[in-house]
């Protein structure tokens, strides 16, 4: 094909998933690097099998492991993609990259992907949640991960970006009770990125005029201005009805409520527990502090 491509699979215990996405690979001219985590099921062997790089590094955040592995990895590409083990390439968008990578114009220096969700053998197409577009072909040395707990976007350094036409799929084969299971990990580092909004200790590099903005801009300026607890239902409404999440069959029901109302009501959940733990401390505080005042009051008035 012409172009060097370095592929960046980050994994923890993806057997599922694994040998479906490094298949759609074949038809490209590129290495996989697989950054593994401590997969204890068949991971690092089918990865081996498929003759992809395997490298182990402990996992902190999503951000902070791809970012190593950008600084780390012996990455011979001049251009980079990163996915996710569970997404896959359509055979559209390994013709279109083999295309477009050789000859694009050197002042644009990352590509845009649209992403298709499946869900329980179901393309989501609606509810606002196709298309999707992310930043995951990027030349190599211009792009960093956005160091977040959760909801990180790659940012480029320089250059400007372009969108291509054709999908990546994503397709969890793990089953629900581990989508359940994700979901819950994620409610808990949103929350975290939540404290950290609110203390001004989250970074925000400049991610102005592209689509993750936007996406964004509409969380934090719309949808958290709406009360806890309330906010999820409206949301799930909002999506269901007025996106036409409804049109996604029993599978898109399944999917809408779940995504677009139990998780976003149970990061409101974890948000309320922490205010109470803080609350409750502060009381013990102010009470035990008014305790000390009386007894100091009551010993000088012994005196």
């Amino acid at each position: 094909m012409g172009v060097s491509l370095s592929v960046i699979i980050l994994t923890h215990n993806e057997e599922a998933n694994l040998p479906a996405c490094l298949d759609s690979l074949k038809g490209l001219d590129c290495e996989v690097f697989v950054v593994d985590s401590g997969s204890t099921d068949g991971t690092l062997e089918i990865a081996q099998t498929y003759s992809a790089h395997v490298v182990s590094h402990e996992f902190h955040t999503q951000a902070q492991q791809l970012n190593w592995a950008l600084d780390h990895l012996p990455l011979r590409g001049n251009w980079i993609l990163r996915l996710d083990a569970d997404e896959r390439l359509t055979p559209e968008l390994v013709q279109e990259l083999g295309f477009f990578l050789p000859v694009v114009d050197l002042g644009i220096t990352g590509f845009y992907l649209k992403r298709r969700v499946y869900f329980m053998g179901r393309w989501i197409r609606h509810g606002g949640y196709y298309p999707t577009w992310l930043l995951r072909v990027w030349r190599k040395d211009v792009a960093r991960a956005e160091d977040r707990m959760m909801d990180e976007h790659m940012i480029l350094l320089r250059g400007r970006s372009d969108f291509l036409k054709h999908d990546i799929k994503e397709e969890n084969q793990k089953g629900l009770s581990a989508w359940l299971e994700r979901q819950n990990k994620y409610s808990t580092r949103e929350v975290e990125g939540f404290f950290q909004l609110r203390r001004g200790q989250e970074i925000h590099p400049s991610l102005f005029g592209t689509p993750e903005a936007k996406r964004r801009w509409l969380k934090h300026n719309l949808y958290l201005r709406f009360p806890k607890f309330i906010r999820a239902f409206l949301y799930f409404g909002w999506r269901y009805c007025f996106r036409l999440g409804f049109l996604d069959g029993k599978e898109g029901l399944i999917f809408h409520f779940l995504q677009g109302c139990w998780y976003r009501f149970l990061i409101d959940a974890k948000i309320y527990e922490v205010g109470s733990k803080d609350r409750q401390r502060q009381s013990g505080a102010i009470s035990g502090s008014f305790q000390a005042k009386q007894v100091a009051a009551k010993t000088l008035d012994d005196r």
